[in-house]
C-alpha cells in the first residue's frame, strides 16, 4: 500500500552553522563592542545571553536571519520562554529547537484528516505520523490538506512509497 511519513526534524548542523554566523556578527558589529553577549547550543536548546533587552532583541533577530539563510524554517525555533535575569543586569533567554511532532499536534492532524472523510489511514508512531492509502492521489490530497491546516511548526513529508 502507498504510504508516507509526516515528520518535523530540524538539521542541528545547520543550526550550529547559523549560530557560528551570529557569533561572528556579534564580534564584528559596533553596537556589540565591549558587551558580553554570547550564543550557545545544548542539545535542543539555544541560550542567548545579553547585557540588556535591546541587545537580546537584536540577537534574536540575528538568529532568525541566520537560520533562514541556512535554508531552515525560523518557525522551528520556539521563542515563547520568557527571558530571565542572569548575573548583574544581563538577560538569559532559552530558545527551544522544535524536534518531532508533539502528541496534541499529532492528534489535531489526525482529527483534521479523519474529518475530511479521505480514504487514508493515519497512525501516530512516536513523534511522527504514517499515512497510508490505496491510491497515490489520496496521499497527495492528504499532504495538501495538512499544508492548508496552517500548522506553525515546519513539517516534512518523507518516505513516499508506492
Amino acid at each position: 500500500m502507498p504510504s508516507f511519513d509526516i515528520v518535523s526534524k530540524t538539521d542541528v548542523h545547520e543550526v550550529d552553522n547559523a549560530i557560528a554566523g551570529v557569533r561572528r556578527e556579534i564580534e564584528t558589529r559596533f553596537d556589540f563592542k565591549g558587551s558580553k553577549c554570547t550564543v550557545e547550543r545544548t542539545e535542543n536548546d539555544i541560550v542567548l545571553l545579553a547585557d540588556d533587552a535591546t541587545k537580546l532583541e537584536q540577537m534574536q533577530e540575528l538568529l532568525r536571519v541566520y537560520v533562514t539563510r541556512r535554508k531552515l524554517d525560523a518557525a522551528a525555533l520556539d521563542f515563547s520562554a520568557k527571558p530571565e535575569r542572569a548575573a548583574g543586569d544581563a538577560l538569559r533567554h532559552t530558545v527551544t529547537i522544535k524536534q518531532g511532532i508533539a502528541q496534541d499536534l499529532a492528534k489535531t492532524i489526525v482529527k483534521g484528516i479523519k474529518d475530511s472523510k479521505m480514504k487514508v489511514q493515519v497512525s501516530i508512531q512516536g513523534d511522527e505520523l504514517r499515512v497510508t492509502g490505496k491510491k497515490r492521489d489520496d496521499l497527495q490530497d492528504a499532504i495538501a490538506l495538512v499544508k492548508r491546516m496552517g500548522i506553525e511548526q515546519p513539517l516534512q513529508y518523507q518516505n513516499f512509497r508506492d
